[in-house]
């Protein structure tokens, strides 16, 4: 049981830094940012929302209080980090890696929030793994 908390803090600190980081970038480094955006071929009018997001997203995933929210950030997460490393693919800028660690960081945080807090073995049953 020790193992499985040491290696959910470890992802879960290092998603929600990327994360943090990234929103962080958003706010007082926007004309950077929409820059990226541009290149990127993304509208510039998500670049606030998106951050406001990400930081509600890492409250959710460490305060545990609603788990519906919980969810709906690691769904977040996992989206965005998806669709971040496939736009960096397409523009062959060769900044993808952040996003390939965000995505394994993301599912390795949630099957051991399942493993260290319950529900795994429900979880399990329920998709007939």
């Amino acid at each position: 049981m020790k193992r499985n908390k040491i290696i959910y803090w470890i992802s879960t600190g290092l998603l929600c830094a990327l994360f943090m980081f990234s929103a962080m970038m958003y706010f007082f480094n926007y004309p950077r940012i929409e820059g990226f955006f541009i290149n990127l071929g993304f509208p510039v009018w998500i670049i606030y929302p998106l951050a406001v997001l990400k930081v509600f997203g890492v409250i959710a995933i460490l305060t545990k209080k609603v788990n519906l929210l919980k969810e709906l950030a690691y769904a977040g997460f996992l989206y965005d980090a998806i669709l971040a490393l496939s736009a960096h693919i397409i523009v062959d800028d060769g900044e993808f890696m952040p996003a390939v660690i965000a995505i394994v960081a993301t599912a390795v945080s949630w099957v051991y929030d399942r493993k260290v807090f319950g529900n795994y073995e429900q979880d399990l049953k329920k998709i007939n793994v």
